[in-house]
C-alpha cells in the first residue's frame, strides 16, 4: 500500500462481533465511512454496496456545489441499489446503512451525511463535530428535553431516524459545502469510535500524532482498549498547502474491501427494517437499538414513552427512598426500645436518681430519662460512693436499680 501520508483509512471488526459491517474509503478526492445494519445477513452487504457506489464519484469537479450534487445523487443511487438487492435477495430484507462522506474541491469540502456516523474537524487545536446524528435522542437534545450527558446513557440512544435502505425511496440526506484551509484535519468515523472514545481522547490523538495513518490506528486502538463491542472505522484527511490529500492508490477497508456474499438459504422469517436491531453489540449484548422512519406520530409516541419512563424512574426512586427511610425509622425505633430496657443509677440535682435507658447520647438526642428521683442526697454518701454515683452505676433491671438505691441509703453518713 502506497500513501502520501496525508490521509488514512482503518477498520476493525472489534472484540465481540464476528463480522465487520462497517466500510470505509479514502481516495483521491473522496473520503467515506458507512456503518451497516440489518444483522449478520445484511449489514456488511449494505455498507459495501453503498461505499462501492459512492466511490464512483471520486474525481475532480469544477466546483464544490457540483461535488455536493454528485454526492447527494450517489447516496440516492446507493439507496436504490439497496432496494434492488433486497428485491433480488429477500433474505437481506431490512438491511440499511449510515453514510458520512466528503469530496474535496480545492479549498472547499462538499459533505453528505445520513445516520449516526460522524464527521469531525480539528482546526486550530479545536475539535468540532460537523455533522448531527439522525437519532431520536439527538432530537430530544435539540428540543431541550434532555442534556447531552443524559443522551449518552439514554435507553433509546441508538434509535436512528434516517438511513439508506429498502424502506424510504427518497431519504432525506444532509449536504453542505464548507471551506477548508491548510492545517485542518478531518475525521470520519462510525459510531464504534464515537460511542466509546470520548471527544477529549479523540482530540488528544488527532492533535498530537502528525501522521494520518498513525493517528487513525491510535483511535482504533483506543476503541479496542474500551472493549470495542462494535465495529470501528476511522478515516482521516489532512489538508496542507499543496492541496493534495489523496490516498495513492485509493484504499477501501471493512466489508467493502472483500467480495459481496449473499446467503440465499437463510432460515428465518423476513423482517422489515423498523423491527431489526442496529449495532446489537453496543453494550456487549443485544439492546433495543433499531431504525424507525422519521415521522411526527412516531416521534410523539417516543417522547410520550420517554416521559412515562422518566415518571416511572422518579416514582421508583421515591419508593426506594420511602422504603429506605422506613427501614431507618424502624431500626431507630427498635434500637430506642432496646435502650429503654436498661436502667442505671446516677445523680440529678444533687439527689440519687434512677434513670431508664443508657448513658450514651446520639448527638443532641438523649437515650435516657429520669425514672425516679429519690430523697437520698448525694452529699450524704461517703466520698467513694459519691464518686461512683456521679460516674453512674449500671443496673441489670429496675429491681437491681432499686437494690442499689437501698444499699446506698444504708451506707449514707449519719
Amino acid at each position: 500500500m502506497a500513501t502520501t501520508g496525508k490521509s488514512a483509512a482503518v477498520s476493525h471488526v472489534g472484540k465481540v462481533r464476528s463480522n465487520n459491517q462497517d466500510s470505509g474509503y479514502a481516495g483521491q478526492f473522496l473520503f467515506v465511512v458507512a456503518d451497516g445494519m440489518g444483522g449478520h445477513a445484511g449489514g456488511d452487504v449494505a455498507s459495501a454496496i453503498a461505499v462501492k457506489r459512492i466511490s464512483e464519484t471520486d474525481r475532480l469537479y469544477s466546483s464544490a456545489h457540483d461535488a455536493e450534487f454528485a454526492l447527494r445523487t450517489a447516496l440516492l443511487a446507493a439507496n436504490s441499489l439497496l432496494a434492488e438487492t433486497v428485491f433480488e435477495h429477500s433474505e437481506l430484507t431490512g438491511m440499511g446503512t449510515t453514510v458520512s462522506g466528503i469530496l474535496r474541491v480545492e479549498n472547499k469540502i462538499a459533505l453528505a451525511h445520513i445516520g449516526d456516523s460522524r464527521i469531525y474537524l480539528l482546526r486550530d487545536t479545536v475539535l468540532t463535530q460537523v455533522t448531527a446524528d439522525h437519532t431520536f435522542v439527538q432530537r430530544l437534545v435539540d428540543s431541550g428535553r434532555i442534556t447531552a450527558e443524559e443522551a449518552a446513557v439514554h435507553p433509546r440512544r441508538s434509535v436512528l431516524m434516517r438511513v439508506l435502505g429498502d424502506v424510504d425511496a427518497s431519504p432525506e440526506i444532509d449536504t453542505t459545502v464548507l471551506e477548508t484551509r491548510p492545517g485542518d484535519r478531518w475525521l470520519l468515523c462510525s459510531d464504534g469510535l464515537s460511542s466509546y472514545v470520548s471527544d477529549e481522547k479523540m482530540h488528544l490523538a488527532l492533535s498530537t500524532i502528525p501522521a494520518a495513518q498513525a493517528a487513525a490506528e491510535k483511535l482504533v486502538k483506543d476503541s479496542l482498549d474500551h472493549g470495542a463491542p462494535d465495529n470501528v472505522t476511522v478515516v482521516i484527511v489532512d489538508i496542507d498547502e499543496s492541496g493534495d490529500s489523496a490516498h495513492v492508490p485509493p484504499i477501501t477497508v471493512g466489508s467493502a474491501a472483500v467480495p459481496l456474499v449473499f446467503e440465499n438459504e437463510v432460515v428465518r422469517r423476513p423482517m422489515r427494517l423498523p423491527s431489526l436491531l442496529l449495532h446489537p453489540l453496543k453494550a456487549a449484548q443485544p439492546d433495543d437499538s433499531h431504525f424507525e422512519p422519521e415521522s411526527d406520530d412516531y416521534l410523539t409516541a417516543l417522547i410520550l414513552e420517554d416521559r412515562r419512563r422518566e415518571i416511572r424512574r422518579r416514582v421508583g426512586w421515591l419508593a426506594f427512598v420511602v422504603i429506605v427511610a422506613g427501614l431507618i425509622i424502624a431500626a431507630c425505633v427498635i434500637g430506642y426500645e432496646f435502650t429503654q430496657r436498661h436502667y442505671f443509677v446516677g445523680a440529678q440535682d444533687g439527689r440519687v436518681t434512677i434513670f431508664q435507658g443508657v448513658q450514651q447520647d446520639i448527638g443532641p438526642i438523649s437515650l435516657s430519662h429520669v425514672y425516679k428521683t429519690t430523697t437520698l442526697q448525694v452529699s450524704d454518701l461517703p466520698a467513694y460512693q459519691r464518686e461512683t454515683v456521679e460516674a453512674t452505676i449500671n443496673a441489670d433491671d429496675l429491681d437491681d436499680a432499686q437494690r442499689i438505691i437501698d444499699q446506698l441509703t444504708s451506707s449514707r453518713k449519719p
